[in-house]
This record gives structure tokens, sequence and C-alpha cells, in this order.
């Protein structure tokens, strides 16, 4: 399991996230040069790591051996995996091309560049991608592995999309909020993002919201049912309705604790009601 945390309606979120693929810093050297971190990772760099059949972030600190443990992450671990697994013709000469191997085998949802060589020994290496000089992706990778010769991809990790550079984030087809004094907040407690083209959906969004999902159909592009009730542009905040505190450009969140079946959306034009989103209701 690369990613460590779903969300609920995730055939949805799934698809939406599946198109970033770490885009937007293509040009960006894979590897920078320079000293090494004030506090490098001085654990192991191979821990056994187990497979679990379930999600969250302890099931990802299971799944990313040395690499989850050498993050150092603000809120809970966001992904993690491994062992990889690569071919005779996939496997690199150099650490280097390791880190390329599993940027091309795994295409993970993290930057492509910046990434440094935290930690080396013979037969693995630690490179890890620092934001404010600490940890936020890491990724081991081995030599000559039982089947798997050459360098490549062992482990990896990371921290929620929240903690990961700004100009990666930017390029990505969701929206994170913030909370009232402009402090970014994890992608797995909110985030937007517009429906899928491939669907006809595009017109459509949607906002995440810990276990569920909200939708914003003023055209009616979603099937019938998607939506456990009518979406309606011109809404009235109900008498309970307080303000969450989070924050998209200028729309703010409010939700009624006596109605958890829509969320309410206010901006300059008004308020808006988002209704759920229908449990396993997504774009195939």
């Amino acid at each position: 399991m690369r990613r460590g945390i779903l969300m609920a309606g995730a055939a949805l979120v799934a698809a939406v996230t599946a198109t970033g693929c770490g885009a937007g810093d293509e040009d960006t050297d894979r590897v920078i040069t320079g000293t090494a971190p004030a506090t490098p990772y001085r654990g192991p760099l191979y821990v056994p790591a187990q497979h679990v059949d379930e999600d969250g972030p302890e099931a990802a600190r299971i799944e990313s051996g040395a690499a989850g443990r050498a993050l150092e992450c603000t809120g809970e671990i966001f992904s993690g995996g491994g062992p990889g697994e690569w071919s005779e013709r996939d496997g690199g000469k150099t650490p280097e091309e390791g880190l390329e191997t599993y940027f091309d085998i795994e295409q993970p949802d993290v930057p492509r560049g910046g990434y440094r060589v935290e930690r080396g020994e013979k037969d693995r290496v630690l490179f890890s991608l620092d934001v404010d000089g600490r940890t936020k992706v890491a990724v081991v990778v081995a030599k000559d592995r039982a089947n798997a010769p050459g360098w490549g991809p062992e482990a990896s990790a990371a921290c929620d999309p929240s903690e990961l550079p700004e100009s990666f984030v930017a390029d990505q087809p969701y929206e994170l909020w913030t909370d009232a004094g402009g402090n970014r907040l994890p992608y797995t407690r909110i985030h937007s993002y517009r429906g899928q083209e491939h669907c006809d959906w595009q017109d459509a969004d949607f906002i995440a919201l810990g276990d569920a999902s909200y939708g914003r159909d003023p055209d009616g592009v979603l099937p019938d049912g998607a939506l456990t009730a009518a979406y309606d542009g011109a809404a009235r905040l109900p008498a309970d309705a307080r303000d969450t505190g989070y924050r998209h450009g200028d729309r703010a969140l409010w939700r009624s604790a006596d109605d958890p079946s829509r969320v309410y959306v206010r901006d300059a034009d008004g308020v808006q009601a988002w209704p759920r989103v229908k449990d396993g209701f997504g774009c195939r």
C-alpha cells in the first residue's frame, strides 16, 4: 500500500489524486548537493516491512519500514510502502539511479526533485526531501536484493500533502484549505477538488471532509442518486449553523449540528448548501 490513508468517497478521491503523479517540478534536479541535515536519521536503514490489510497511519508506518521512521511529520504519516520490486532492466548502477527507478515504477504523488542523501551505508541509501529542515518524504534505495539486481526502491514514506512544498501543492488537482489564521489544514481533514473530465463531471466540485464527501452540482452533471439531497445554490444558514474556521480563498465552511447531511459554503455571492455524496459513488 503506497497510500496510507483512504478517505470516505474513496473512489472519487483516488481518481482525482492519481492524476497528480508529482507533476509540476519535472525540471527540478532530482538530487541536490550540500551539507547533510543537522540531525540526520540515526535509526536502521533496514526495517522489515509487513503488508497490512487495512488503512491509516499505523498501517502506513508498518508498511514503510525504515522510510517511515525517517520522517519528521508535524501530523501523521500519510503514505508509505515497501519493499519495492525491480527487474535487472530497471535496477540502477548508482543510488541516484535507484531513486530514478522509484519514480519510474511507483509514480508517487510527491515532489520529483529536491532530494538529498541523508545517510548511506554499503548497500542502502536514504534520500530525503526536507521542508524547513525536517524530512517530509523519505526513500530508501537498496542494492542487489533477492531477484532485484542493481539499485532500486526498498521503502518510501511521505507526510500529509499539507506539509509538502507550496510549489508542489499548487500544481496538484486537489485544493488544500486553511484555518482562519491562514495555516494549511491536513489533506486528511479537508480538501476540495473538481470532478473528473472523463466522466463529464468537470462542472461539479467536491469537498472531502473527514469521513464524508459533499458535492456542488449547479448544472446537474452528476448521475441521479449521486447526492443524498439536492444542491442549493441560494441557501440560508440554519439558526444552529457554526463557522468551522475552514477557508479556501473567499469560501468559508459552515456546519449544522442538527443536519450532518450537508455542509454550507459561504462566499461573496451568498450561501450554498452542498449535500453529502452517497457512499461508494465515484467516477469509473
